[in-house]
């Protein structure tokens, strides 16, 4: 048996192709899965669980397909996700994990996380990521009707859009002290996320040790996955078809 891991699909209405793609996914290579686990950035923008948008609907329904039939399907904040809550594991049958979490892969204990907290050179959106993932300020934007958060959100869009258009791709990267450090902290040789965009597999010198970290790519272009057995992962690309 496999387990699978994508993140950063950032599905939305406006791209269908990715969309499309992500539910083939679902109904072939997902079936056959041990477990999915998706590690953040699912939906471009998650407004809460109260929108009636039905893209996401249909997305639900799917989610909530794979999980009857007995795969576990695992979810992970990403920085556009963050306010997916229970009400949403409830409809679709997920579970919502803490990031970081570690699991055990066939007798490997590996580090999972979506990868934002680790751009630490980035400290303009380290605070914003602090903030956002306050109880007290979800609570607050939540409180406030649906038009108000879509408002919110599109202002927020622009924001962090004009932002990367004036930080270098250096500092929108991983900070590697911080990777380091996250290794030491969790006891782990080997860690998985998303967000940088950036699929590779990295070896990571700790001094006493090697560490590995594997990164998984964006959906905008083809899909991204890695499929872990008991043989170890392979990191890999799905063309469209």
């Amino acid at each position: 048996m496999t387990t699978l891991f994508i993140s950063d699909l950032h599905l939305e209405a406006g791209q269908p192709e990715i969309g499309e793609q992500f539910l083939r996914f679902l109904g072939r290579d997902a079936r056959e899965a041990e477990a999915l686990y998706l590690l953040g950035d699912l939906f471009d923008a998650w407004l809460g669980d109260d929108d009636p948008n039905p893209y996401y609907g249909t997305m639900k329904s799917a989610l909530r397909k794979l999980s009857d039939t007995g795969v576990p399907v695992y979810f992970m904040h990403g920085n556009r996700d963050f306010l997916v809550g229970e009400v949403f594991a409830a409809e679709t049958g997920i579970t919502i994990l803490d990031d970081p979490t570690i699991v055990d892969l066939y007798g490997t204990g590996v580090l999972l996380c979506h990868g934002d907290s680790l751009c630490t050179d980035d400290v303009e959106y380290q605070k914003i990521r602090a903030m956002t993932r306050s109880p007290d300020w979800q609570t607050m934007i939540l409180a406030k009707s649906l038009q108000e958060r879509i408002a919110f959100a599109l202002q927020a869009r622009e924001a962090s859009k004009a932002r990367g258009e004036l930080i270098s791709d250096e500092i929108m990267d991983v900070n590697q002290d911080a990777v380091r450090a996250a290794f030491r902290d969790h006891e782990v040789d080997t860690m998985l996320h998303g967000h940088t965009h950036r699929p590779a597999v990295h070896e990571v010198d700790l001094g006493d040790r090697q560490a590995t970290r594997i990164v998984l790519g964006d959906w905008y272009q083809q899909g991204s996955v890695v499929r872990w057995d008991a043989d170890g992962p392979s990191l890999e690309s799905m063309p469209r078809s």
